[in-house]
């Protein structure tokens, strides 16, 4: 029997099965059920007669919704068994199991259920690094259900279980005791509700068993006006179609409703580690998708803006202005173990979050709420120039002030080892990524834009324009790498050039920093067989002393890395080549069943005929889901000019036909349409799925 998970999820809540539905985790185990950083299952086993079931197959109904089909074991190779188990699990604050048992045979079958419950509490951070727990765990039937306890301090968590069915509770069990008639069927359904005793006045929650269908109800007609309010996509290529539909259906899972916004949504980053708020992962996602959904970039502006830095705070990574990395609610955090209440080692947010505050507008037309995040603005642009800039020489380094639980690498490759010299050692801190004085660069130009037609500051405009031309001199002067005729890596901390070649040098030709006599150097680099491995642009060049093809940030292909690198080859004309790389990724997910995985591996197409799979790769990851997004976007060329849409189409040969419906911005609704033109060349077209 495979041991694969099944997981399905709802926003700041998920669940995590093995394939016969239970749950059955060790400490380092990723399976439970989670919600705001906590485990509340860690244990949810079903046995029949004291056996465990075994699998027939698994339906995925929703994202939110699974159902697996059972039957117990009969000691020979035969499913033969008289009977059947069906469990349809359904996620939502909490989860539901409805559970039935039917027996197909003609003479009446008694059997003992049992269901064996257990919550460890763990924080995901213990989870990551096998740490211990420090309070204490209580257990008590009440009043029809099982409540499993934990307790520390003012820290109070608890799972409530009930069941339709009337069970025996015993220590960590529920038994059932069941007489099914001849071709009759058994059901109940039990309801796990996660509850925060914090936030809870004694006895001030009851169990929703009673309003569990209407809830239902509510998050079917949500998740129907989500999809409907989707721009539509037909083309040619069928397996397009089934990408982009898998796209939008994975982007409405991976929506959190943060508790300032309880009516907005923004992107948790991915599962199972990061279904929580991340200003990188957030802002990147919302740049991705915005032609498609721009609601989920006012949300994610608003809520980043409530959250910006507004102190030095060496523990949290926090300066005025800055804007944070990631928020996290579970007990670590409270008990500032763990700086993440929020936490802010990020040095790209910042100027990203500028850069999506432009396109928003540029895109919706929206002055209102660029008028209202003006102050956040200005104090992100403060933040660039006085601390972003830790030494005064124009570019924005990184290094951590909390080195106990901060991060060294404070750019999107956030791994430790990803900044490297090609000889393979580390980089000295602190460090100025390449990609970083990019942001900044295009930052500075976009409030430029926004000073002179909202807030009409004329001083400023042509301060930023001023700051944002001499950055792109400076920057062409002193990361260019004559020699090897691209853009280094980074500055270390003695402002050596760090001299891998990686794809870090794409996001520069999106940000329109790189001056026009090096585009076409870096074009091919990106294209060239040292970063190009067939299905998309490695995070570092084959021949580095770096370079490993399932390294997490130095040498895997990661999928959000390649639709920045797409949009940056389209800004800058090359057409072709930008089509050629959206082809090989969108190739790429017809392996991986239309959802794009957070890395694949870096092997050579030629090598190993579809991606190899990074073996931890997050799955929904936010970036990810929303890279064919983009990807469609640059295929069709699309940008508001002047409050209009502009659509002008770059299609490989391959796909003959793209048509994207109802495309909402300023101008209403809008349809793009696009027909093959560019040569094919030598990559074959994926097959459907």
């Amino acid at each position: 029997m495979t041991t694969e998970n099944v997981s399905i999820l709802d926003g700041n809540t998920f669940m995590v099965t093995d394939r016969r539905g239970d749950i059955d985790a060790s400490p380092s185990d990723p399976q439970g059920l989670f919600q705001d950083d906590t485990r509340f299952l860690s244990q949810w086993v079903l046995l029949v007669d004291d056996r465990r079931l075994n699998v027939l197959s698994i339906e995925d109904l929703n994202y939110y919704e699974a159902q697996h089909f059972l039957v117990p074991g009969t000691g020979t190779i035969y499913v033969d068994s008289p009977l059947s188990i069906i469990r349809r699990h359904r996620v939502y604050r909490g989860f539901s199991e409805n559970l039935t048992i039917m027996n197909h045979s003609g003479e009446p079958k008694e059997i003992q259920m049992r269901l064996t419950v257990d919550s460890d509490f763990a924080d995901l951070f213990e989870i990551k690094d096998k740490l211990a727990k420090r309070g204490t765990n209580y257990r008590r039937a009440e009043e029809g259900k099982l409540v499993l306890g934990y307790r520390r301090d003012r820290f109070c968590r608890e799972t409530w279980i009930t069941s339709s069915q009337k069970p025996e509770y015993d220590a960590g069990e529920l038994r059932f005791r069941l007489k099914i008639p001849p071709h009759g069927e058994w059901s109940t359904q039990l309801l796990v509700e996660s509850v925060d005793v914090n936030l809870t006045a004694a006895g001030a929650v009851s169990s929703r068993m009673a309003n569990l269908e209407a809830d239902h109800q509510i998050r079917v007609e949500e998740v129907e006006r989500w999809r409907r309010g989707a721009p539509k996509l037909a083309s040619s290529w069928r397996s397009l179609e089934r990408t982009y539909e898998r796209s939008i259906e994975d982007l409405a899972a991976l929506r959190f409703y943060p508790y300032l916004f309880p009516s907005g949504a923004l992107p948790a980053a991915g599962l199972p580690w990061f279904m929580a708020i991340f200003g990188r992962d957030s802002i990147i996602t919302s740049l991705q998708a915005i032609p498609f959904m721009p609601d989920l970039s006012r949300t994610t502006l608003m809520l980043l803006s409530e959250h910006q830095g507004a102190r030095i705070d060496d523990f949290r990574d926090e300066e005025p202005g800055k804007i944070l990395h990631e928020l996290r609610r579970g007990e670590m955090t409270a008990f500032e173990e763990r700086p993440h209440s929020p936490y802010f080692g990020s040095a790209d947010s910042t100027p990203l979050f500028l850069i999506l505050l432009d396109e928003y507008e540029r895109w919706t037309g929206d002055r209102q709420l660029v008028q209202e995040l003006e102050f956040a603005a200005r104090m992100g642009l403060e933040w660039i120039d006085r601390y972003g800039d830790r030494d005064g020489d124009g570019y924005v380094e990184y290094a951590r002030k909390n080195t106990e639980s901060g991060l060294e690498n404070q750019c999107w490759k956030d791994s430790w080892d990803s900044i490297r010299h090609a000889d393979g050692s580390l980089a000295k801190l602190p460090r100025a990524t390449c990609e970083i004085q990019g942001y900044v660069y295009d930052a500075k130009v976009r409030c430029a834009r926004l000073a002179r037609m909202i807030w009409k500051d004329r001083a400023l405009e042509e301060r930023l324009e001023t700051e944002a031309a001499d950055l792109k001199r400076r920057f062409n002067r002193d990361f260019w790498i004559g020699e090897g005729k691209f853009f280094a890596l980074a500055l270390d901390g003695d402002k050596k050039q760090v001299d891998s070649l990686t794809s870090n040098i794409g996001h520069l030709l999106w940000s329109g920093i790189v001056e026009d006599d090096k585009i076409e150097a870096c074009v091919r680099h990106l294209l060239g067989e040292r970063l190009f491995s067939g299905w998309g642009v490695r995070t570092m060049a084959e021949g580095d002393a770096g370079y490993n093809p399932i390294g997490y940030h130095v040498g895997t292909v990661w999928p959000h890395d390649n639709s920045i690198i797409a949009w940056g080859l389209r800004r800058c004309g090359y057409r072709e080549e930008a089509a050629k790389l959206a082809l090989a990724m969108l190739e790429a997910a017809t392996s991986f069943r239309g959802r794009l995985p957070e890395a694949f591996a870096g092997y050579p197409r030629a090598l190993t005929g579809r991606p190899v799979e990074y073996p931890t790769a997050c799955s929904p990851q936010a970036w990810a889901t929303a890279a064919p997004l983009l990807l469609c976007r640059t295929l069709l060329g699309l940008e508001p000019v002047g409050g209009r849409l502009l659509v002008d189409p770059a299609l490989p040969e391959g796909i003959e036909r793209i048509e994207l419906l109802d495309i909402p911005g300023q101008w209403g609704r809008a349809d793009a349409f696009g027909r093959g033109r560019i040569p094919l060349g030598s990559l074959p077209l994926g097959t459907a799925f």
